[in-house]
């Protein structure tokens, strides 16, 4: 969640700071600030709501000074107002923050007690009042860092200007992401590397418990022990500046409509298609020893993990346990050896996803990512990364991180199939080419189904409930669709396994419940249809997605029905995940809301 960044630059920095939170505020948008020192003194402008408030506060009412950090907030502690906006200030401290400071009743509680008084609902003015405290009893600034850092708990990102020291920024990370950006003269830093993209592509990533003093010259970086160490510097993505939406109206819209061509350059890296086999994968997991895998995601990620499970399962005949990690971390399972585990995510910071990362990292489990970031946390502490080629995702809803996901598990499970020998060669040969038609066909079918799914949309939006229903794969995407259309339209929805109809839901089924079923002509099309008849029998509106086979079998009459392309029933999920995704989609700018940035909601997780 939150978004910072830094900079100790040589001109004035505040529309620098602006500049490189607008490509932060897929993190949050609740409020925003900036503050800059200009001799000697603290200046901040903060506003409630979307980070324009903020620009336009400061086009009326400029900010002086070469050093500055800025924020754009998803509130945890107090609510989203301009009091309780970022950057947060002490006496001669300025603090901007990002995660949650468990222990920051305990510590407020002592500093009252020594007469500090408070003017927010914040965890992070604790911060800065804590370290205008250890000013005040004659610690230097790299003491007072080393020691909040002993008395804090929690997950925490700060950035912290000192009045009484006009050329730095003091840095710290112990959970979410925290980048340094090096350049000429000049010193950045950032929440990931699309925040620095405008400024710099050389980028030192702080590892958990790390502190930095960043000068406009240099980057000192000290352990959670205060010893100096080094990290190394890598080169940002060249994909990191491209962050505009072009000719969409929503970065979502975009980022459905560039799924073809990312699913292909996710593909290739993994599928020699011109052969029709598999390339060689990382040999640190090895598909056909382990006895089981162990999957653990959040969010659409998730989806993607269940199903990539059902993949392994039925091509590769390997066992194969999912849960969400915010359950998976807490279980304490038992990890037998001969496992392995998979973790997914698009940032590779997601905070439950890590801490179920490391839990099997230290019950000895190799461990694996697919992950969009190759330069994040999970992908640094993996013993082997599936990286996706999504490019950047700024829309909060996942969708072509979610699909290429999905295209790393289908050849994931093609290339475990192999080695497990439940695959031969020819089966190889006709899932490769299968997966080889998946671009152009999401491309024609995107196209095709446009102008439907949009009129479609303005029925959909009159309803305050919907049902989801299929079978096998499809139930997944049942629940994928569900929660596309609640996080963006904010249209109560659910998703269920069409078997368990009669097992509770269709209590719910009258002329005011539409239900989208999503059927393919595949080994479930005929008790799906089943379904569909119990649910037609008692008024529901039924919004069919099928293809043309299924479209030809099903008589029933329905509110719409979408038909898609037959296809391979191997890449089925990737091609029917496209109408589930331009449905919300449309919905959701028919209703008005914000597509790019749902209420309550941010890209990346990184606390619990």
């Amino acid at each position: 969640m939150c978004g910072i960044v830094g900079i100790v630059g040589r001109n004035s920095v505040a529309p620098q700071l602006v500049d490189a939170l607008k490509r932060l505020e897929y993190r949050g948008y609740d409020s925003a600030g900036v503050a800059t020192l200009d001799k000697g003194r603290l200046n901040r402008r903060r506003a409630e709501g979307k980070l324009i408030n903020l620009e336009n506060m400061l086009q009326q009412d400029p900010l002086d000074g070469t050093v500055g950090i800025g924020h754009t907030r998803w509130a945890t502690h107090g609510a989203p107002t301009q009091n309780n906006a970022h950057p947060h200030f002490g006496d001669g401290v300025a603090v901007v923050h990002n995660g949650i400071i468990e222990n920051f009743s305990e510590i407020k509680e002592t500093l009252i007690s020594e007469g500090v008084h408070f003017t927010t609902q914040t965890d992070t003015e604790v911060i800065a009042q804590l370290l205008a405290s250890l000013l005040r009893q004659g610690k230097t600034t790299h003491q007072a860092m080393q020691q909040i850092m002993q008395r804090l708990k929690g997950a925490y990102a700060l950035a912290v200007l000192f009045a009484n020291d006009a050329n730095q920024i003091i840095c710290a990370r112990n959970g979410p992401p925290l980048a340094i950006g090096h350049g000429d003269g000049e010193m950045y830093l950032g929440s990931d590397a699309i925040a620095l993209s405008p400024f710099t592509d050389d980028i030192t990533y702080l590892d958990d418990g790390d502190w930095a003093v960043i000068t406009r010259d240099s980057a000192e970086i000290f352990d959670d022990q205060g010893r100096r160490v080094e990290r190394p510097r890598s080169k940002a993505s060249s994909a990191y500046a491209q962050v505009e939406k072009g000719n969409h109206r929503h970065f979502m819209e975009k980022e459905i409509y560039e799924q073809p061509e990312v699913i292909s350059h996710t593909l290739a890296h993994y599928v020699d298609f011109s052969n029709g086999t598999i390339r060689k994968l990382p040999d640190e997991i090895d598909f056909a020893s382990i006895e089981s895998l162990k999957i653990a995601a959040c969010g659409s990620a998730f989806y993607a993990g269940q199903i990539g499970k059902g993949w392994l399962e039925r091509y590769a005949r390997l066992p194969v346990e999912i849960d969400v990690a915010s359950e998976f971390r807490y279980r304490e399972m038992p990890l037998p050896g001969n496992q392995a585990a998979l973790f997914v995510s698009q940032s590779g910071e997601t905070a439950d996803t890590l801490a179920s990362l490391r839990y099997c990292k230290e019950n000895g489990l190799p461990i694996g990512t697919i992950v969009n970031v190759r330069e994040s946390t999970m992908a640094r502490e993996s013993d082997v990364v599936f990286q996706t080629l999504a490019g950047p995702e700024i829309g909060v809803a996942s969708t072509k991180a979610l699909t290429c996901q999905m295209a790393v598990f289908a050849a994931l499970s093609i290339s475990a199939g192999m080695a497990r020998g439940v695959l031969d060669a020819n089966q190889e040969k006709a899932m490769v080419r299968a997966l080889s038609e998946a671009p152009r066909i999401a491309n024609s079918v995107l196209n095709l189904i446009q102008p439907q799914m949009e009129s479609l949309s303005r029925e959909l939006s009159k309803y305050n409930h919907v049902l989801y229903l299929g079978r096998g794969s499809n139930y997944t995407l049942a629940l994928e669709g569900a929660l596309k259309l609640k996080e963006i339209s904010y249209i109560h929805a659910e998703g269920y396994a069409a078997g368990e109809l009669k097992h509770g839901p269709i209590a719910l089924i009258d002329e005011n419940m539409p239900v989208i079923v999503i059927a393919p002509h595949d080994r479930y099309f005929e008790k799906t249809v089943s379904n569909m008849q119990e649910v037609s029998a008692r008024g529901g509106r039924i919004i069919f997605i099928t293809d043309e086979d299924g479209a030809k079998a099903c008589k029933l009459e329905t509110m719409a029905t979408i038909v898609l392309p037959n296809v391979d029933e191997f890449i089925m999920p990737l091609i029917f995940m496209l109408p589930i995704q331009l449905l919300a989609y449309h919905t959701a700018v028919f209703m008005g809301t914000d597509v790019d940035q749902p209420r309550n909601l941010a890209k990346s997780v990184t606390v619990e």
